[in-house]
């Protein structure tokens, strides 16, 4: 057993790890060809009661710790990390500021159809301008009356297309981190669009899309929390999400691995397994401890994280080195597989593309690199 897991964790894991494998496995190359994330997933994993487990029972979680987390994205991913990342927003960031931060009108009215994938969430920060730099974004929410009224773009917005309600980052005083608040606008609001869906490189089974807020007027209700607090909001879930994004490069590269090992077993040249030639075996070495590594970062991490200690350089740590970590092991995997791995039939190719934006979303790897280093008294 894992230092970091008891026997609840690893029950929960085999639970977990057999639904992933008899409904997700089978579909996972499908949706990725077809650039859709299936809607169905999300309703059998509310059914189930997998999804948002970090909820408390009384809004249709479980109640489950940081840990949990990790194995549930560490396990989807495996599978598909395009789905996971739907997953991820959905389950974590969107929900998470509105459990921690909103009414209790607003965790009554969103949180329970959240949990049973009844609905879908999504959070809009990045815009056309404004990406690494939050503190820099446009979208502005005045204040009229009893309302609020929104203008502005978002970019790049997981689950954009498919969301009943989207968690807004908007300007509401002045320039910097202290203007931002978090305004939850549901889909369907008049002067709320999506622009456009957007075609990805990696990451297909999860929908991607440009949103416009043009006049867009919410009840002033819809503010989570207190006005210009929005960045601090945010910032709180972030140690989270980073944990969570290291756990999915883990499954990932876990799943290139193994059919890396299967294939290097199995496939023969000059009269051997390709496995006993010393430069595949040493790649495969460097595969194992490369993930190994990124493991001991990322559940350390997550380990001060539920235990409440401050995490936020460990979090940035394993987030960069499970990046880089899972585009080189996933590079290594078509390697190994050759002319196969190169075909667009093969899983390390999806592999490989869906690890490419690990180095980039949710904080690049330079920014994870800017946080460690002021934690280190660097500037």
């Amino acid at each position: 057993m894992n230092v970091y897991f008891d026997d609840e964790h690893e029950m929960f894991r085999r639970e977990y790890r057999r639904f992933v494998r008899q409904e997700i496995t089978p579909i996972a190359a499908k949706v990725d060809a077809a650039g859709e994330f299936p809607l169905e997933v999300l309703r059998e994993l509310g059914k189930m009661g997998y999804l948002c487990i970090q909820l408390p029972e009384q809004y249709g979680g479980s109640g489950a710790d940081v840990m949990m987390l990790v194995i549930a994205a560490e396990e989807m991913a495996y599978a598909s990390s395009g789905i996971d990342a739907s997953l991820l927003v959905h389950s974590i960031i969107a929900v998470n500021p509105i459990f921690r931060f909103g009414s209790a009108k607003q965790r009554e009215h969103y949180l329970p159809r959240a949990a049973s994938g009844m609905s879908v969430g999504a959070i809009a920060m990045t815009e056309p301008d404004a990406g690494s730099d939050v503190a820099s974004i446009r979208t502005s929410a005045r204040r009229d009356g009893d309302s609020y009224v929104i203008n502005g773009s978002k970019m790049f917005i997981t689950n954009g297309t498919i969301a009943d309600f989207v968690v807004v980052a908007a300007r509401t005083g002045e320039p910097g981190y202290r203007g931002i608040s978090l305004f939850i606008v549901d889909a369907g609001t008049p002067g709320f669009k999506v622009a456009r869906r957007l075609d990805k490189l990696g990451w297909r089974a999860s929908d991607t899309a440009e949103l416009v807020f043009a006049d867009c007027t919410v009840p002033a209700d819809s503010l989570i929390g207190e006005e210009g607090r929005g960045f601090h909001y945010l910032m709180e879930n972030l140690n989270l999400e980073r944990i969570a994004m290291a756990a999915d490069c883990l499954g990932l590269a876990r799943a290139a691995i193994d059919q890396a090992k299967s294939y290097a077993l199995g496939r023969r040249q000059f009269g051997q397994a390709i496995a006993t030639f010393q430069d595949i075996r040493f790649m495969i070495v460097d595969m194992e401890t490369r993930l190994r590594a990124a493991e001991l970062l990322t559940y350390d991490a997550a380990w001060k994280l539920q235990m409440g200690e401050d995490c936020a350089m460990e979090a940035s740590m394993a987030r960069y080195v499970a990046g880089e970590m899972v585009n080189r092991v996933t590079g290594d995997a078509i390697q190994i597989h050759g002319g196969y791995g190169f075909m667009m039939e093969s899983d390390v190719q999806r592999f490989y593309r869906d690890a490419r934006v690990m180095t980039i979303g949710g904080g690049t790897s330079q920014i994870q690199k800017e946080v460690i280093a002021r934690r280190l008294g660097l500037g």
